[in-house]
């Protein structure tokens, strides 16, 4: 079985939620489109997106 015989798989692309090709021939994988992929990339610019962390504790520098 080559590469060209096996069947490119199909996911939701994480900013409209349609499908994409996740394959290599899709330069903009997992992401349907560079308009999706600029579009995520603009809300973790915004920090629409952020990662959750516990503050640190009173007293605490952070750069010790």
């Amino acid at each position: 079985m080559s590469e060209q015989d096996v069947k490119p798989r199909i996911v939701r692309c994480p900013t409209c939620e349609g499908d994409s090709v996740f394959a290599p021939s899709n330069v903009w994988r997992p992401f349907c489109s560079e308009r999706c992929r600029q579009i995520d990339l603009g809300a973790w610019a915004s920090e629409s997106f952020r990662v959750e962390a516990a503050p640190p504790a009173d007293g605490q520098d952070l750069e010790q």
